[in-house]
């Protein structure tokens, strides 16, 4: 009989991608969604419950012998991370797989300015903690920002007319979700692993470099002015915390990404 992957966050940027790739391997997938769904079956069960309330994450780890957590957000994954771990160990889980940020264990979130701009680290710090604490045999993957963080992020600093504010010396080594979701799956069959290596992109760039490639594709004027934020948090990111150089092994690029997106209008 095959066994069933669970998977969090089965429909967002990142677990859409995981899920057909373990079909492809041949498991049987059920997609956690908060809201209740009517896709077509091919091997993909959709369950309804909440990580963030803990609801229905009983039933839907109920006979899963793997679960994918992709299931983020800007804050909370702490807490995310311990309602689903407290459901898959009454249920006898047997690896849990996780999804965490390259410079989790070195962005210092101390401040309240901090908190507002980098407390997505901590959480994913907070996580990874829960989840090797858990009991149950885990693997986690780091990952660099991936492309579509990047993209969402230039669009809305770009919204005002005239500017386009950077966060000044701060660098960026995007990766690609897709390439993300393959290791994440190929983890996910395999054996539990602990923390991996990183998974980051091919290049390194400034965040200027970054928003004057944005401009271009999207036919946009505006005055890229890089602007110096305050923080620890802030000046680990001038530091290079969340990059993973030693680990460029992404190979779609920044380029290769906006140059499609911008043929489907950006």
């Amino acid at each position: 009989m095959t066994s069933t992957i669970l998977v969090t966050g089965g429909t967002g940027t990142l677990g859409r991608l995981v899920v057909p790739l373990l079909r492809e391997a041949g498991r049987e997938v059920r997609v956690l969604s908060r809201g209740a769904r009517s896709e077509p079956g091919g091997g993909v069960e959709f369950v309804t419950g909440d990580v963030t309330t803990g609801e229905g994450l009983e039933a839907a780890v109920s006979g899963a012998e793997v679960v994918v957590h992709c299931a983020g957000s800007a804050k909370g994954d702490e807490d995310k991370a311990r309602n689903l771990v407290r459901a898959a160990s009454g249920a006898g889980v047997r690896h849990l797989v996780y999804i965490s940020i390259v410079g989790a264990d070195r962005v210092p979130v101390v401040s309240g300015i901090d908190r507002a701009m980098f407390g997505y680290f901590a959480a994913k710090r907070a996580a990874e903690q829960v989840v090797a604490g858990s009991g149950i045999p885990w693997s986690t993957l780091r990952a660099t920002q991936f492309h579509e963080w990047i993209l969402m992020t230039l669009r809305q600093l770009a919204k005002p007319p005239v500017l386009l504010p950077t966060w000044g010396g701060v660098r960026f080594q995007p990766v690609d979700s897709g390439e993300v979701a393959a290791r994440l799956a190929e983890l996910a069959l395999g054996a539990p692993a602990g923390l991996v290596p990183d998974i980051a992109g091919p290049r390194v760039h400034t965040m200027e470099e970054l928003a004057r490639d944005y401009l271009r594709a999207s036919g946009k004027r505006r005055l890229v002015v890089p602007m110096r934020t305050p923080g620890r948090a802030a000046a680990a990111f001038r530091e290079g915390a969340n990059l993973a150089p030693g680990r460029a092994v992404g190979r779609r690029t920044w380029e290769d990404f906006l140059a499609e997106q911008a043929r489907h209008g950006l």
